[in-house]
Protein backbone atom coordinates (compact mmCIF):
# COMPACT_ATOMS: atom_id res chain seq x y z
CA UNK A 1 0.00 0.00 0.00
CA UNK A 2 1.92 3.04 -1.12
CA UNK A 3 1.20 6.75 -0.05
CA UNK A 4 -2.17 7.97 -0.07
CA UNK A 5 -3.70 4.54 -0.86
CA UNK A 6 -6.81 3.49 1.06
CA UNK A 7 -7.91 0.26 2.81
CA UNK A 8 -11.76 -0.29 4.65
CA UNK A 9 -12.14 -3.43 7.14
CA UNK A 10 -12.63 -4.12 10.10
CA UNK A 11 -10.16 -3.09 12.87
CA UNK A 12 -9.82 -4.29 16.49
CA UNK A 13 -7.46 -3.58 19.62
CA UNK A 14 -5.11 -5.28 22.01
CA UNK A 15 -3.35 -4.09 24.95
CA UNK A 16 -2.84 -5.61 28.37
CA UNK A 17 -1.71 -8.83 27.91
CA UNK A 18 0.67 -7.76 25.09
CA UNK A 19 1.88 -4.83 27.37
CA UNK A 20 5.51 -4.83 27.56
CA UNK A 21 6.16 -7.62 25.71
CA UNK A 22 7.96 -7.45 22.24
CA UNK A 23 6.62 -6.76 19.02
CA UNK A 24 7.32 -7.98 15.83
CA UNK A 25 9.75 -5.09 14.96
CA UNK A 26 11.33 -6.10 18.33
CA UNK A 27 10.27 -2.55 19.62
CA UNK A 28 8.72 -2.87 23.51
CA UNK A 29 5.06 -3.04 23.17
CA UNK A 30 3.61 0.43 24.81
CA UNK A 31 -0.38 -0.37 24.82
CA UNK A 32 -0.64 4.22 25.57
CA UNK A 33 1.46 4.64 22.38
CA UNK A 34 -0.07 5.36 19.57
CA UNK A 35 0.86 2.46 17.61
CA UNK A 36 -0.82 -0.80 15.71
CA UNK A 37 -0.35 -3.88 14.24
CA UNK A 38 -0.18 -4.67 10.85
CA UNK A 39 -0.12 -7.55 8.26
CA UNK A 40 2.14 -5.92 4.88
CA UNK A 41 3.00 -2.60 5.54
CA UNK A 42 6.49 -1.90 6.95
CA UNK A 43 7.17 -1.34 10.38
CA UNK A 44 7.34 2.61 11.04
CA UNK A 45 4.53 3.62 8.52
CA UNK A 46 2.13 5.98 9.50
CA UNK A 47 -1.57 5.52 8.77
CA UNK A 48 -4.41 7.53 9.43
CA UNK A 49 -7.54 5.34 11.02
CA UNK A 50 -11.00 6.43 10.45
CA UNK A 51 -13.92 5.04 12.63
CA UNK A 52 -16.40 4.79 9.72
CA UNK A 53 -19.15 4.66 12.47
CA UNK A 54 -18.31 8.02 14.26
CA UNK A 55 -16.19 9.81 12.19
CA UNK A 56 -12.99 10.04 14.41
CA UNK A 57 -9.86 9.49 13.58
CA UNK A 58 -6.22 8.81 14.92
CA UNK A 59 -2.52 8.68 13.01
CA UNK A 60 -0.80 5.52 14.38
CA UNK A 61 2.63 4.11 13.41
CA UNK A 62 2.89 0.53 12.36
CA UNK A 63 5.46 -1.74 14.37
CA UNK A 64 3.86 -4.87 15.05
CA UNK A 65 2.52 -7.86 12.61
CA UNK A 66 -1.52 -9.05 12.56
CA UNK A 67 -4.25 -8.97 13.18
CA UNK A 68 -4.33 -12.85 12.96
CA UNK A 69 -8.53 -13.12 13.10
CA UNK A 70 -9.77 -13.50 9.48
CA UNK A 71 -11.61 -10.70 7.65
CA UNK A 72 -9.59 -7.79 9.81
CA UNK A 73 -7.22 -5.41 8.50
CA UNK A 74 -5.12 -3.75 11.50
CA UNK A 75 -4.91 -4.27 15.26
CA UNK A 76 -4.51 -1.25 17.01
CA UNK A 77 -3.16 -0.21 20.63
CA UNK A 78 -5.20 0.44 23.36
CA UNK A 79 -4.66 4.39 23.24
CA UNK A 80 -5.43 4.31 19.63
CA UNK A 81 -8.72 2.65 20.25
CA UNK A 82 -9.74 4.98 23.03
CA UNK A 83 -9.61 7.75 20.82
CA UNK A 84 -11.17 6.37 18.03
CA UNK A 85 -14.03 5.13 20.35
CA UNK A 86 -14.22 1.39 19.86
CA UNK A 87 -12.84 0.15 23.70
CA UNK A 88 -16.61 -1.18 24.19
CA UNK A 89 -17.44 -2.47 21.31
CA UNK A 90 -14.03 -4.29 20.70
CA UNK A 91 -14.19 -4.13 16.89
CA UNK A 92 -15.05 -1.18 14.23
CA UNK A 93 -15.19 -0.77 10.52
CA UNK A 94 -12.31 1.54 9.50
CA UNK A 95 -10.58 3.12 6.85
CA UNK A 96 -7.03 3.42 6.60
CA UNK A 97 -4.96 5.52 4.60
CA UNK A 98 -1.20 5.67 4.20
CA UNK A 99 0.52 8.43 4.81
CA UNK A 100 4.24 8.27 4.41
CA UNK A 101 5.79 5.21 2.90
CA UNK A 102 8.93 4.05 4.36
CA UNK A 103 11.86 2.36 2.54
CA UNK A 104 14.86 0.21 3.14
CA UNK A 105 17.62 -0.76 1.44
CA UNK A 106 17.55 -2.21 -1.97
CA UNK A 107 19.68 -5.76 0.07
CA UNK A 108 16.93 -5.91 2.40
CA UNK A 109 15.46 -9.65 1.73
CA UNK A 110 11.53 -10.18 2.95
CA UNK A 111 9.31 -13.15 3.62
CA UNK A 112 5.74 -14.01 3.09
CA UNK A 113 4.06 -16.28 6.13
CA UNK A 114 1.35 -17.97 4.49
CA UNK A 115 0.90 -20.78 7.52
CA UNK A 116 2.26 -21.56 10.95
CA UNK A 117 1.83 -24.77 12.20
CA UNK A 118 2.45 -27.29 15.25
CA UNK A 119 2.06 -30.39 12.63
CA UNK A 120 5.13 -30.72 9.75
CA UNK A 121 2.29 -32.72 7.59
CA UNK A 122 -0.19 -29.77 7.85
CA UNK A 123 2.84 -27.18 7.01
CA UNK A 124 4.38 -29.73 4.45
CA UNK A 125 0.73 -29.82 2.89
CA UNK A 126 0.58 -25.78 2.55
CA UNK A 127 4.22 -25.70 1.26
CA UNK A 128 3.03 -27.94 -1.67
CA UNK A 129 0.13 -26.68 -2.46
CA UNK A 130 1.15 -23.04 -3.06
CA UNK A 131 4.65 -24.16 -4.75
CA UNK A 132 2.51 -24.77 -7.42
CA UNK A 133 2.27 -21.05 -8.04
CA UNK A 134 5.48 -19.68 -6.38
CA UNK A 135 8.80 -19.95 -5.95
CA UNK A 136 10.96 -19.84 -3.27
CA UNK A 137 8.73 -21.25 -0.69
CA UNK A 138 10.46 -23.29 2.47
CA UNK A 139 9.19 -24.25 5.67
CA UNK A 140 11.37 -22.42 8.67
CA UNK A 141 10.73 -24.05 12.59
CA UNK A 142 10.42 -21.81 15.48
CA UNK A 143 10.51 -23.74 18.77
CA UNK A 144 9.27 -22.68 22.45
CA UNK A 145 9.65 -24.30 25.50
CA UNK A 146 5.88 -26.07 24.86
CA UNK A 147 5.97 -26.27 20.58
CA UNK A 148 7.56 -26.24 17.61
CA UNK A 149 5.97 -24.19 15.12
CA UNK A 150 6.35 -24.54 11.55
CA UNK A 151 6.02 -21.25 9.57
CA UNK A 152 5.20 -21.68 5.33
CA UNK A 153 7.18 -18.37 4.72
CA UNK A 154 7.76 -17.36 0.46
CA UNK A 155 10.73 -15.37 0.22
CA UNK A 156 10.73 -12.19 -1.95
CA UNK A 157 14.15 -10.05 -3.00
CA UNK A 158 12.23 -6.95 -1.95
CA UNK A 159 9.31 -5.34 -0.20
CA UNK A 160 7.13 -4.30 -3.50
CA UNK A 161 7.61 -8.37 -4.46
CA UNK A 162 6.76 -9.29 -1.29
CA UNK A 163 3.77 -7.54 -0.84
CA UNK A 164 2.25 -8.16 -4.34
CA UNK A 165 2.58 -11.78 -3.31
CA UNK A 166 0.75 -11.10 0.13
CA UNK A 167 -1.70 -9.25 -2.05
CA UNK A 168 -2.64 -12.17 -4.40
CA UNK A 169 -2.37 -14.68 -1.22
CA UNK A 170 -4.91 -12.37 0.49
CA UNK A 171 -7.43 -12.13 -2.55
CA UNK A 172 -6.96 -15.78 -2.88
CA UNK A 173 -8.01 -16.37 0.93
CA UNK A 174 -4.83 -16.78 2.79
CA UNK A 175 -4.05 -15.18 6.04
CA UNK A 176 -0.46 -13.86 5.43
CA UNK A 177 2.24 -10.97 6.97
CA UNK A 178 5.07 -9.69 5.45
CA UNK A 179 8.08 -10.03 6.86
CA UNK A 180 11.90 -8.33 7.04
CA UNK A 181 14.23 -11.15 7.21
CA UNK A 182 17.33 -10.57 9.50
Amino acid sequence: MPRGNVQTGLASWYGPNFHGKKTSSSEIFNMYDLTAAHKTLLFGTYVMVTNLENGKSVKVRINDRGPFVKGRIIDLSYAAARVLGMIVPGVARVRIEVLNKVSFPASQNYSVQVGAFVSKENAEALKLQIRKKYKDVYISTFATSYKVYYRVRIGAKSYDSAHKIAQELLREGFTVIVLEEK
